[in-house]
């Protein structure tokens, strides 16, 4: 079964985005390629038990294993030495992304305090927008009496968008809620 936003994206979501840009060809719409999912743990060098809990709480949310990040040079003043685990991350393609990006804007988005939308200057110049969560527990999949510690993580979304204007409006079509300006 395919998912919801995919479909809807596929039908009814790309004429509005064909009318809006004057695309010629289907083959110019912009399309979301990827989103990856970035944890650090900057207390994991201290204990690994919590790189270990992190992982856990990134393939649950993701609904995909998550892999442990490792630092690449060796900091003294931060007790850090190479190839210690620091974080983690998982991307999600395909199915997965979609089944993800429906579930953060239908179900953890809305869970927020005092969420007013998220904001538009996370934009990379080349059609990439990031942006931060900073509570991992706004995700129904974690259960908040066994969290030990509040998280925050990095959201990226990769589009095949040339400029910022066209992945702002792949991103609003798709329905990620910007706030107004």
């Amino acid at each position: 079964m395919r998912p919801r936003l995919r479909e809807k994206f596929e039908k009814e979501l790309t004429s509005k985005l064909m009318e809006k840009h004057n695309f010629k060809n289907v083959m110019q719409i912009p399309k979301l390629t990827k989103i990856c999912l970035n944890q650090g743990i900057g207390a994991g060098v201290a204990d690994k038990k919590l790189i270990d809990t992190a992982v856990e709480e990134m393939s649950a949310i993701a609904g995909q294993k998550a892999i442990p990040t490792y630092s690449k040079k060796a900091i003294s003043n931060f007790k850090l030495r190479e190839e210690m685990a620091i974080g983690c991350k998982v991307t999600l393609r395909g199915e997965r992304m979609y089944e993800f990006l429906d579930r953060l804007i239908a179900v953890s988005l809305p869970r927020v305090r005092d969420f007013r939308g998220i904001s538009d200057k996370g934009f990379d110049g080349r059609g990439n927008y990031s942006m931060g969560i900073t509570e991992q527990i706004i995700f129904p999949e974690i259960d908040i009496d066994k969290v030990s510690r509040i998280n925050g993580m990095d959201v990226t979304f990769v589009t095949t968008a040339k400029t910022d204007v066209e992945c702002h409006s792949l991103l609003t079509v798709l329905g990620l809620p910007f706030t107004k300006n």
